[in-house]
């Protein structure tokens, strides 16, 4: 057996898949499912596209992400935290269906700002338990099959759900998705503590100062700064791109069935092709080429969303318009996946093995700026200037990421 074949075959690998489905699900939620459920009670574009605020807590995971490494739960460092986690946001999705927007939008809100809280704390403990479960030369196909799952993962809310909720009541439809959080608890009881890299910090302070004197000192504060920049600006288009997928394919003339069943498969199979490929491909290119590499590729694809949008809404939804809507967010999905593979390796190298939990929080905190803040602005710049001219800026704003490639990531510098 190929040396690739068997590493990608290995248990770590295996747990990889439960730590990005574990981690998808309730982010694919407030991505693609709790949008077409609040278009579809008749709530403004304007105010879906704030729903994005509620996303805060994923570019602030980093204050509270020391606590993850200072209090051990009875299952351990990681697995007590995952397990806590992840049974909450079963309750919490469950609980969510038995509001409706027209009634009950404020308490819907703060439902979904604790779901967003919860979610992103899970995500803590789950890339420190992956970055202390890999080796170093494991690093990029291991974060390639954690992402593919993070990926596959939106096949429930993204997919599955939007077909439900063509056949019963909204509250059954969340009370299903909830049941997809297990396969994160039962995961959590099964697997081992990774070993650690340092023992667990003596206090508080320490386990707050160190992680961040650690990388300046390591970076260079000059270099961590270009750094931390790239990470923003990397996935910025994409991200803005993608905020008001659903809506926007709704607004085109799909059904919800079509979305469920074309675009969501469309999006998910090139998606996972991209990230197995894009993991396999960085054993030989190297991290540094394959963010080259993949970043371009991801930048063109958002053109395919403004040909789209340039086109119109569909008079009639027919076989053609189908292919067309399969064919470009299946580009734009082997983009991202060959980008977000690359991307999630080049965080995990950038993190010290002894501040896996603080440092990865902070770098995937700043990673999702973007999709928090900037994409609340995405109704409104939709509603003003429309679809068409929306995609273009997409498309400007990912060439900073690009450019920041010269600084942090240097072709010539091919470093695994």
């Amino acid at each position: 057996m190929p040396t690739w074949l068997a590493t990608l075959l290995s248990r770590r690998m295996l747990i990889c898949v439960f730590t990005g489905f574990a981690s998808g699900m309730p982010l694919y939620l407030l991505l693609n499912l709790l949008p077409a459920w609040l278009r579809s009670e008749g709530v403004s574009l304007k105010t879906i596209g704030l729903f994005a605020l509620i996303q805060f807590p994923y570019t602030w995971k980093f204050l509270w992400a020391p606590l993850l490494d200072r209090f051990v739960l009875p299952l351990g460092r990681r697995r007590g935290w995952i397990f806590l986690t992840q049974t909450l946001l079963l309750l919490i999705i469950a609980l969510l269906g038995r509001f409706s927007p027209a009634g009950a939008l404020t308490a819907i809100v703060w439902l979904t700002a604790l779901l967003a809280f919860v979610s992103a704390t899970a995500d803590v403990a789950l890339d420190a338990y992956r970055r202390e479960l890999l080796a170093e030369n494991e690093l990029g196909l291991g974060n390639a099959v954690h992402v593919n799952a993070y990926r596959i993962a939106g096949l429930v809310p993204g997919s599955l759900s939007l077909i439900l909720a063509d056949h019963f009541p909204w509250e059954t439809v969340f009370s299903i998705t909830a049941l997809f959080m297990l396969p994160g608890m039962i995961m959590a009881l099964l697997v081992e503590e990774p070993a650690m890299a340092r023992g667990a910090p003596h206090t508080l302070r320490e386990a707050v100062v160190e992680p961040f004197r650690e990388f300046i000192t390591r970076a260079g504060a000059k270099d961590a700064l270009l750094i931390l920049a790239f990470i923003f600006f990397y996935k910025l288009g994409d991200s803005m791109a993608t905020a008001l997928a659903t809506p926007f394919y709704l607004d085109l003339g799909y059904a919800k069935s079509d979305i469920g069943l074309i675009a969501k498969h469309a999006g998910l199979w090139p998606a996972v092709l991209g990230g197995l490929l894009g993991g396999l491909w960085m054993v030989n290119l190297g991290i540094n080429r394959a963010l080259w590499l993949f970043g371009v590729v991801q930048v063109v694809s958002i053109f395919g969303f403004a040909w789209l949008a340039a086109l119109g809404p569909q008079s009639s939804i027919d076989a053609a318009a189908l292919a067309r809507l399969a064919a470009v967010i299946g580009f734009e999905a082997l983009g991202v996946g060959l980008g977000t593979a690359a991307f999630v390796a080049f965080i995990a190298r950038a993190t010290h093995p002894a501040y896996t939990a603080t440092q990865f929080a902070l770098f995937t905190s700043l990673a999702a700026v973007p999709r928090t803040f900037i994409n609340a602005s995405t109704g409104w710049l939709v509603e003003t200037f429309g679809w068409t001219p929306f995609f273009l800026l997409c498309a400007l704003l990912a060439l900073p990421g690009m450019a920041l490639l010269l600084k942090v990531a240097p072709w010539h510098r091919c470093n695994t």
